[in-house]
């Protein structure tokens, strides 16, 4: 390709042909905005309608982004890149056009008989799903394909995994027409719906420098300290979190700006950036944008998202307090190399965006816990509410610009930009998972291997927690966390349930092995974006990262031992979020702290203290719960007051 075909004014084809691609995915994302602000107000067609119209939309924008960036097919020429383009946006709309005009009759006249045209389109539309995977998932788009093979040829497989196979006409109307499951079923409905009038917040939030804002706010407690330094990656991941629902999203906003810092001021590359990965992963923990498997946890037990977002808060504080007392004794070990940041200044468009994101959080808590309104109608409220302010503030900062409209329009165009980029992939995403999740159940494999859990682990609860996280944490070595928690979810639940443990227990325990996954090698994709910015060892960087986020381990524990965790907010989760809190700090000690020169009494301290900790989490007897967290807190309390002076590591284990 010409160098020159990239440069600003440049007319070569290639050139002009991504002119014309950028100008044809603006004007698509504003109509895929409209449409879905439309709906979020009105609600009018409902969701499977809106899925018909709108999923093959999120293909066409997918694709003319890719065309736009070079993306779609690289190793191919642009003119190749332009037909196969044009072929995928043709079908797209065609299939868009005929599922909408068709509804009616899909879904009630040929309902179970239909026709020819009708599994046609819905099987292109499957087929356009499955290449994007191929290109963005391969994990996943290998995991479909073997399920769907074994949908149709099950008749050869031995064992108890046998079925007399099905018929891939039957394949065909699974994955498209039936709706209950396949590309147009509740999975890319809740993305389109739900999730995606949350995102339409963060959208506003992020054009508009709100997160810029937070980094500065976070550079600024970090010149207090050496400890507030590392600890403002801690607080401005949390505070990201609460809006971003995603770790990969935390690592790329706050990482670029803390670990950087970090590096400057003495600390190693692989401890910065694994501190990051650690705080960036609370991000699917932190209410009240939750990661996609949160959402989908309120599909699964037919509740509101709010119930998720209440019962959701006591682990996420738990699991940031375990980071943050890592964060705080690696902080103190290399004191000695940690300088001093220099803060930014803040305007009062900054404070402006600060009090933006505040009203969000706020807002969207209020509005649903108080108002006991649907989370989507929430959500287009405070956007409505807070977007009026941030339009009106950042036009009168432009106006003082000397291009003024310019610069806003920039914004709104980063607006529109960031909604529908984000709202397309997580939407084909879920339409992926909802191929995976429509094979599962047509073949029958979640009660088969929910029956093997039962028979491996008898009905010894110990047992089946430990079988069902190696089935997680398996799963999650390939698989992103929304599709961890879905299989996991699918398999696991039921034989817990049926022996008689909560549901919000067990599918907070699968969400947790989901969010796992996310530091389990291959796909860790928080500490591969980490260790880029850092430019340090992905190995060095996940293992770290490990140490970091133990309190992830507890909250696994915690929620059989200490269910009221979960199951309905209110005093009694606060005692038992005190207990599980106790034993993270203790457990996080235990491991990272060092008390006593003596290797020998060192050890044993640790592994008294380490006990006393797993007492306060494990014993059946609250009483005693209680009275273990005495020690354990007079033992943390010796070592802030007695030790944090500690000499600082030598350079060769500072490494």
């Amino acid at each position: 390709m010409d160098a020159n075909s990239s440069q600003p004014g440049s007319t070569t084809p290639v050139a002009c042909g991504r002119r014309v691609a950028n100008v044809l995915y603006f004007l698509t994302a504003i109509f895929f905005l409209v449409y879905l602000f439309v709906y979020y107000w009105t609600a009018e067609g409902g969701p499977v309608r809106l899925a018909l119209a709108l999923v093959p939309i999120t293909f066409v924008l997918v694709t003319l982004d890719d065309l736009r960036k070079n993306d779609l097919y690289p190793r191919l020429p642009p003119a190749a890149n332009y037909l196969i383009a044009a072929a995928y946006i043709a079908i797209s709309v065609a299939v868009s056009v005929y599922m909408f005009v068709e509804y009616e009759e899909i879904g009630t006249v040929r309902a179970g008989v239909w026709n020819a045209p009708d599994l046609i389109m819905g099987s292109l539309m499957t087929l356009l799903i499955m290449e994007y995977t191929r290109k963005r998932l391969m994990p996943l788009f290998i995991l479909n394909v073997i399920l769907i093979l074994y949908a149709v040829y099950g008749s050869i497989v031995p064992g108890m995994f046998f079925h007399p196979g099905l018929s891939w006409e039957r394949i065909a109307s699974a994955m498209s027409v039936e709706m209950s499951t396949g590309v147009f079923a509740n999975l890319p409905q809740l993305a389109l719906t739900l999730i995606g009038s949350f995102i339409l917040v963060l959208a506003a939030l992020r054009a508009f420098g709100c997160v810029d804002s937070i980094l500065k706010l976070s550079k600024r407690i970090a010149v207090r300290s050496p400890h507030a330094l590392p600890q403002s990656a801690v607080l401005g991941s949390m505070a990201v979190g609460t809006v971003s629902g995603s770790g990969a999203a935390n690592a790329i906003t706050v990482g670029s700006a803390t670990i950087p810092a970090m590096i400057g001021a003495g600390m190693p590359r692989p401890v910065a950036a694994a501190i990051e990965t650690a705080s960036s992963l609370g991000g699917q923990l932190m209410p009240p944008v939750m990661g996609i498997a949160a959402f989908l946890m309120a599909e699964f037990l037919n509740t509101s998202y709010f119930d998720v977002v209440a019962r959701g808060y006591a682990p996420a504080i738990i699991y940031y307090l375990g980071v943050s007392v890592s964060v705080y004794l690696l902080s103190t070990r290399y004191r000695a190399r940690l300088g001093t940041v220099v803060p930014q200044t803040m305007g009062w468009s900054d404070w402006t965006n600060i009090g933006a994101f505040i009203a969000v959080v706020g807002g969207l808590i209020g509005i649903m816990a108080v108002l006991h309104l649907a989370p989507m109608f929430a959500a287009i409220y405070v956007f409505l509410g807070v977007g009026s302010v941030l339009v009106v503030a950042h036009a009168l900062v432009t106006a003082r610009a000397r291009r003024p409209w310019r610069s806003f329009a920039e914004k709104l165009g980063n607006f529109v930009d960031f909604f529908a980029e984000m709202t397309a992939d997580l939407t084909l995403l879920l339409a992926t998972l909802s191929i995976m999740t429509g094979a599962l159940v047509i073949t029958g494999v979640p009660t088969k291997i929910g029956s093997l859990l039962i028979d491996a682990a008898g009905v010894n609860l110990a047992a089946m927690v430990v079988v069902a996280f190696f089935f997680g944490a398996l799963l999650g070595m390939g698989l992103p966390p929304a599709p961890t928690y879905i299989v996991t979810a699918l398999v696991v639940v039921p034989p817990f349930i049926k022996i008689g443990v909560n549901p919000w227990v067990v599918h907070f325990f699968a969400f947790f092995v989901a969010v796992w996954g996310e530091v389990t090698p291959p796909t860790s994709v928080s500490a591969a974006v980490t260790s880029k910015i850092a430019e340090t060892s992905f190995m060095q960087t996940l293992f770290r990262a490990l140490t970091i986020c133990i309190s992830l381990f507890v909250l696994m524990a915690g929620v059989f031992t200490r269910p009221e965790l979960v199951v309905e907010p209110g005093w009694d989760q606060i005692g038992a979020m005190v207990l599980v809190a106790t034993a993270t700090v203790g457990i996080t000690f235990s491991i990272q702290a060092k008390f006593a020169h003596n290797a020998a009494i060192d050890i044993a301290v640790r592994l008294a203290l380490a006990a006393l900790a797993l007492v306060v989490l494990l014993h059946p007897e609250r009483d005693l719960a209680w009275l273990a967290c005495v020690p354990v807190g007079l033992a943390v309390a010796y070592w802030v007051l007695k030790r944090r002076n500690v000499p600082v590591l030598a350079a060769a284990e500072a490494r």
